[in-house]
C-alpha cells in the first residue's frame, strides 16, 4: 500500500470515528441518558444536558 493510500485510509477511519461519536452523543441526548468518559485521568459521568 502506498503512502497516499495509507493517508486516505486513515482519513476514512478518522471520519468514521467522528461520525460514531456524533451519533452516540445524539442518542444519549435523545434518550436523556448519560455518558461515562475519561477526563484528566478521572472517570466522569456526563448527563445529556452536559454533552456538547
Amino acid at each position: 500500500m502506498s503512502e497516499v493510500e495509507l493517508e486516505q485510509l486513515q482519513e476514512k477511519i478518522d471520519a468514521g470515528i467522528l461520525l460514531a461519536q456524533q451519533r452516540l452523543k445524539e442518542r444519549v441526548k435523545k434518550e436523556n441518558g448519560e455518558l461515562i468518559v475519561m477526563r484528566d485521568g478521572k472517570v466522569t459521568h456526563l448527563k445529556a444536558d452536559e454533552i456538547e
